[in-house]
């Protein structure tokens, strides 16, 4: 098991949580309600590596929050600690009851579990809810399981990926409860932003899934601080000048402040355009002064 290994007892929200949408949002406020009643902690118990990487390790890159984004986010849903398990051949070879009484009843000695009304887990994803309510009854561990309360479509974080692959960030703002953000390390890029007048701050994009490549308008701030700031990114390899890695570029509006090496998160507020490929720096100049000016638009509305 992995981080946080000492917490015992208590009520956990039970979940992968990529995303940490409103489905489960609803999981976690439930978890915090039910730990009030019964006057003990609320935890999360989720795993890393998300199984989907484990089981399919060739596949692109398709998580909606990294581990540390998804911690920040449980947390400031009321949850104390994150109880993380290491997703691996052991853990994938558990069957269902011995993750239910082994795990949950026995090493963490929960009060009571709280999950979305889908999850499944254990060897094969043989566990289902009534199946965990029915070996976990005997412990004295109360279930609850949350149906999930999507208008036409259920919250779903393969949903989600969707929508930001067609640069549908507002479609998938309405799934998450809030605009979907990268967060990491500002890194020193080539600077040729400056060369042109336009500073940006760069990030790698990492295990982040890639969202249709192009400009949006973004609000940005340093991680765990208010996403005070107004500006524009570019999303994609920077065909223009010959980039090859996929990059987050953003550019602030009214800031110049030195931020390498600090940890800074990106919330994509509208798709602009997608990526193009300029035939000079002039002509890309340009289309970054109209870019600023769409986004600064989408501000004033």
């Amino acid at each position: 098991m992995g981080n946080s290994v000492d917490v015992k007892g208590g009520v956990f929200a039970l979940g992968n949580f990529d995303g940490v949408h409103r489905g489960h949002v609803l999981v976690a406020e439930a978890a915090v309600a039910r730990a009030r009643e019964l006057g003990v902690a609320a935890h999360a118990l989720t795993f890393e590596p998300h199984p989907r990487a484990f089981f399919q390790p060739g596949l692109p890159p398709f998580r909606l929050t990294p581990q540390a984004s998804k911690e920040r986010l449980l947390k400031a849903r009321g949850l104390g600690d994150v109880v993380t398990l290491r997703f691996d051949a052991d853990l994938a070879q558990l069957s269902a009851q011995d993750f239910a009484e082994k795990i949950l009843a026995e090493k963490l000695r929960a009060k009571h579990i709280v999950a979305g009304h889908d999850f499944a887990f254990g060897r094969g994803r043989e566990g289902t809810m009534a199946k965990l309510a029915e070996w976990l009854t005997p412990y004295g561990i109360g279930i609850t399981e949350i149906a999930s309360l999507g208008d036409s479509t259920p919250y779903s974080s393969t949903r989600i990926r969707d929508l930001l692959r067609a640069g549908d960030v507002q479609g998938a703002a309405e799934m998450l409860g809030r605009d979907w953000s990268i967060a990491g390390t500002v890194i020193k890029g080539e600077q040729r932003g400056r060369t042109i007048g336009v500073p940006t701050a760069n990030i790698a994009l990492g295990d982040y899934l890639r969202p249709q490549f192009g400009v949006y308008a973004i609000r940005a701030g340093r991680v765990g601080e208010t996403l005070s700031y107004k500006g524009v990114a570019n999303i994609g390899v920077r065909p223009t000048v010959g980039g090859v890695s996929e990059n987050l570029e953003g550019h602030l509006f009214d800031f110049n402040e030195d931020i390498y090496g600090q940890e800074w998160e990106f919330a994509l507020t509208r798709f602009l355009r997608p990526e193009r490929k300029f035939t000079g720096l002039d002509k890309l100049k340009a289309q970054i002064a109209k870019d600023i000016e769409a986004a600064k638009q989408t501000f004033a509305v």
